[in-house]
């Protein structure tokens, strides 16, 4: 049996030891955070307590940070909870927003992925002629490339004509600083699992005269912008992972050193490798590496043998194979042969060692057979 290699923490981050006991001891308070008596009071000093902890994080306001189920929920919140808007999204954005707003006008990126403003600007000049209200949505770092998205540049542009902006940072928490007042977003996403909380849970801050209309209707929580009782064990698990966030940020130099390494002897080893985004700004641990004429879910499944935990992709949408339209976006020739690597700052040289054989060994292995079937 082998010894996993886990790297896949763009998908989720394995539970941290301080988040584990937080959720422990939350675990034994039996009170609802709406209850009066004691038991009550002291889940809601749990609740509240998180509550302080994230938006100093994230450089938001507590009262106005709503606790959610993930991101997914976060973002939809965001995306719906804003009346008879015009929503632009950047082409490349997870599925939860992508889904969430259907209706939604993409805004196209460049070959590294990166958000062409100039299309973003004269789209909302064209809403401007049209009277119509805009809602700007523009994740803060795409989770197959890590590519980093000039958030404060498109929020600046929209400001300019009246556009609210939203921002899913989920991907980018705890890699990179993550401020609402230097990224000028109105609205952010966060979650959990993403930075060795549990998962099953996330927030939405939202800015000074940002009103949302709850899209979860059933109770006066979260100052009724989200009915339901809020998961106080999870809660607990996330802001003590939070904590740790200014720690993590400091072992990111560690962490991209690691990348770096991985993917110059991988390219020393395979002259066709190509590195989506490599060129442009991207988040330390993340690598979107393609391997043309190997699938990506073969690729994955061959790793999976060897004990190596990676994917092929944005984790939602394991099981389906589908080639990525971020990669697409980008203009990548061969967007379905994209593994994606994802490091943590647990992650060793000794793990990255072994991806690198295993990887050479199943691309000299695809090489082989590609000359087989040439020859026959």
């Amino acid at each position: 049996m082998h010894k996993t290699v886990y790297l896949d923490y763009n998908a989720s981050a394995p539970l941290s030891l301080p988040a584990r006991e937080a959720m422990l001891a939350a675990m034994d308070v039996a009170g609802n955070p709406s209850s009066v008596h004691g038991q009550g009071r002291a889940a809601r000093k749990i609740v509240d307590q998180a509550r302080r902890g994230i938006a100093d994080a994230i450089g938001g306001d507590p009262e106005r940070v709503i606790f959610t189920s993930g991101g997914t929920e976060a973002n939809n919140l965001a995306l719906n909870g804003l009346e008879n808007v015009t929503v632009l999204t950047s082409a490349i954005e997870h599925p939860a927003v992508i889904e969430a707003r259907p209706d939604a006008r993409r805004i196209p990126v460049n070959a590294d992925g990166v958000l062409d403003l100039g299309a973003l600007e004269d789209m909302l000049r064209q809403c401007a002629d049209a009277g119509e209200k805009v809602l700007v949505s523009v994740m803060l770092a795409n989770n197959e490339t890590g590519v980093i998205q000039p958030v404060a540049q498109m929020a600046l542009l929209a400001r300019e004509y009246g556009a609210k902006t939203h921002c899913d940072a989920v991907q980018a928490l705890g890699r990179v600083p993550v401020d609402m007042g230097r990224l000028l977003v109105d609205m952010i996403s966060v979650s959990a699992h993403k930075i060795g909380g549990p998962k099953g849970v996330g927030a939405l801050a939202i800015a000074p005269g940002v009103m949302l209309v709850p899209q979860i209707r059933g109770g006066g929580q979260e100052k009724y912008r989200r009915g339901g009782t809020e998961n106080v064990i999870g809660i607990a698990g996330f802001a003590a992972a939070v904590a740790q966030i200014d720690h993590n940020l400091g072992l990111m130099p560690g962490v991209a050193a690691r990348r770096d390494r991985m993917e110059d002897e991988l390219a020393t080893l395979a002259p066709e490798l190509v590195i989506a985004g490599k060129t442009a700004e991207r988040l330390a641990n993340t690598s979107c590496l393609i391997l043309p004429d190997l699938p990506g879910e073969t690729q994955v499944m061959t790793m999976d043998l060897d004990g190596i935990a990676v994917s092929s992709g944005s984790a939602c949408s394991s099981g389906k194979v589908r080639e990525s339209h971020v990669l697409k976006e980008m203009g990548v020739l061969a967007p379905g042969s994209a593994l994606r690597v994802s490091l943590g700052t647990e992650t060793s040289d000794d793990e990255i060692d072994t991806f690198i054989r295993v990887w050479s060994r199943m691309r000299g292995n695809a090489v082989r057979k590609k000359i087989a079937r040439t020859a026959a």
